[in-house]
């Protein structure tokens, strides 16, 4: 299992096992600016929110792995990855799930996402860019989850919850680190500079962002 995230950019994941892909540094393949400190007091003064968002976080991923599926049904290794990232996130819908029942708050509709749709206008249509860009831009998503569920595991005071943001902070890790694999091997040559290149679009997303009680 990986390290919890930190909120410091540059942090590095730990490689893949022997013999398997080597997954790349995070300071080196996706360099995210750190969250706004004014984030993480907003989403505890309304933790209610928060919860509720999260959940459709986790089920909106389930469904992003599904659609690469769809999408690329020719690449193997794309299919299993995506598979089994599809069942974690899944599993983790159940978790949220079971954290508002025990809070007794019921879940909500979901509001949209509009942290992730502003980065989708920046994927590009023609293949093989196309697929670079969703693998990317999807491992910025996880990425910026990461660091805010770490945040929460951090901050909040009932210990089942933070030890189920801790544990699903190091799950988003992963993820992000399968989704950099699978995009260092779809483009060896360029894929480096391009994860640069939506990283820095996403700290620009950012700066001009409401600072609400969402995980994005």
């Amino acid at each position: 299992m990986s390290d919890p995230p930190s909120a410091t950019p540059g942090v590095a994941a730990h490689p893949g096992k022997a013999g398997a892909c080597e997954v790349p540094h995070t300071g080196d393949a996706l360099p995210l600016v750190a969250s706004d400190p004014r984030w993480l007091p907003v989403a505890l003064a309304d933790l209610d929110a928060v919860h509720a968002d999260h959940l459709h976080c986790e089920r909106k991923a389930a469904q992003s792995a599904l659609s690469l599926i769809r999408s690329y049904p020719e690449r193997a290794d794309l299919v299993l990855a995506m598979a089994r990232l599809a069942h974690d996130e899944t599993r983790h819908v159940v978790q949220v799930a079971q954290l508002l029942s025990r809070r007794g708050q019921p879940a909500s509709y979901d509001h949209g996402d509009d942290y992730a749709a502003q980065l989708r206008t920046h994927i590009r249509v023609r293949e093989p860019e196309r697929l670079l860009d969703r693998l990317l831009v999807f491992a910025v998503i996880e990425g910026r989850s990461a660091e805010r569920l770490a945040l929460l595991a951090g901050a909040l005071e009932e210990p089942r919850a933070r030890e189920l943001y801790a544990g699903l902070a190091q799950a988003e890790v992963r993820h992000r680190d399968t989704f950099l694999s699978l995009a260092r091997d779809a483009a060896p040559g360029t894929w480096l500079e391009r994860a640069a290149e939506l990283a820095a679009i996403e700290a620009e997303l950012l700066v001009h962002r409401p600072i609400v009680a969402r995980v994005h």
